[in-house]
């Protein structure tokens, strides 16, 4: 079985859902043979001694386990924590991948992403998204003392909840043009990604061929993920007490 989330966010100040994703490291996905963190683990990463802060510990400790324990962690980057290195892939034995990969998904070649690369009409945002991953720039920001960091990276989640409430829904949504041209450079039929915070199952023709776009939940108010095995695929939540209930909103 392999479980897929995104868009978590976790950080200091949600306590709750920390604890909501150590309970799901060390229960459901025991029963995985891979888990998929498809960006924004976290609400920021401003580099990997953030391994050391006691809000990330017991995440990191209960990834750890996981691996420890034979289940493969493969984590892609998102606009949040696109810092996260070796060093955090050394204390959690998770694989970090790139701006994508491509696997085997419930029996079809599947294209896994953040999704932000998807939403080509917020300009603004492709321009910081450059900047940002550029090595040059990236050097530069961890060369800084961790305390400049962590403020640098409040004011630039300050001025993107700002900048956000001026948008357009379309500007944050994923461009059709793009998701058409991505699913024929990787020649797939299936996508499942984060980011825009609409969960949805999407059905695509792309080139006369019928395309699948699973888009997963965040987490802001309760934990969710997706299930596939060779047979099925299902999307869950959990309750407030643990138990795992149906999720309608990815319907079979």
């Amino acid at each position: 079985m392999d479980l897929i989330c995104s868009d978590l966010h976790l950080s200091a100040a949600t306590p709750a859902l920390n604890a909501a994703f150590v309970a799901l490291l060390e229960g459901r996905a025991r029963q995985a043979q891979r888990v998929f963190l498809l960006g924004d683990l976290f609400e920021a990463w401003t580099g990997d001694e953030d391994v050391d802060d006691p809000g990330c510990r017991p995440v990191i400790h209960a990834l750890r386990a996981l691996s420890d324990a034979g289940c493969e962690i493969h984590v892609l980057p998102g606009n949040r924590d696109f810092l996260l290195g070796a060093g955090f892939a050394a204390a959690t034995g998770a694989r970090i991948h790139g701006d994508w990969m491509i696997a085997d998904i419930a029996g079809e070649r599947t294209l896994l992403l953040h999704g932000d690369t998807l939403c080509t009409d917020d300009l603004p945002y492709m321009q910081f998204r450059a900047m940002v991953r550029n090595p040059q720039w990236q050097a530069a920001f961890l060369a800084r003392p961790l305390a400049e960091r962590h403020a640098m990276a409040e004011d630039v989640r300050r001025r993107s909840k700002e900048a956000t409430a001026g948008k357009g829904e379309y500007l944050m949504d994923a461009n059709a043009d793009t998701v058409a041209a991505t699913f024929r450079q990787h020649d797939v039929r299936q996508m499942i990604h984060g980011h825009t915070h609409r969960p949805a199952r999407h059905a695509h023709e792309v080139d006369g061929v019928r395309c699948t776009r699973l888009v997963l939940a965040d987490w802001r108010d309760r934990a969710c993920w997706f299930e596939a095995d060779a047979r099925t695929r299902v999307a869950l939540t959990t309750a407030d007490d643990g138990q795992v209930v149906r999720d309608t909103r990815y319907p079979d």
